[in-house]
């Protein structure tokens, strides 16, 4: 019940961001919850393998390395599906930002 709730609140977040945030288009809510499910489920796959091979970098960047990879993520995200479009890298960058936080907060609170 957690993770659903928390790809629920992941959803509305990024909803939010896309409502805020020039250079993100979702075409509605339903988009929104695909979009977390999608990024999800390919930070837990694939993400896992990209995060256990940069160990050295994100070791020596004290974690920073991780939003390059959440970066390429939520771009991969992006080309998966048409309903969600993100302009540029820079935007896609401050995106990964914040919904990396917003993931880590629901981390911390589920």
């Amino acid at each position: 019940m957690d993770l659903i709730l928390h790809f629920i609140i992941l959803g509305i977040a990024i909803f939010l961001l896309a409502r805020i945030m020039p250079g993100i288009w979702v075409k509605n809510l339903a988009t929104a919850l695909l979009v977390a499910l999608v990024y999800g489920l390919i930070n837990i796959t694939l993400g896992s393998v990209l995060k256990f091979f940069a160990l050295p970098f994100i070791f020596i960047t004290v974690g920073l390395f991780l939003l390059l990879i959440n970066t390429f993520l939520l771009w991969l995200t992006d080309q998966i599906l048409d309903d969600f479009e993100i302009d540029n890298m820079t935007t896609t960058f401050a995106a990964a930002v914040a919904i990396t936080l917003v993931d880590a907060l629901l981390g911390f609170i589920f």
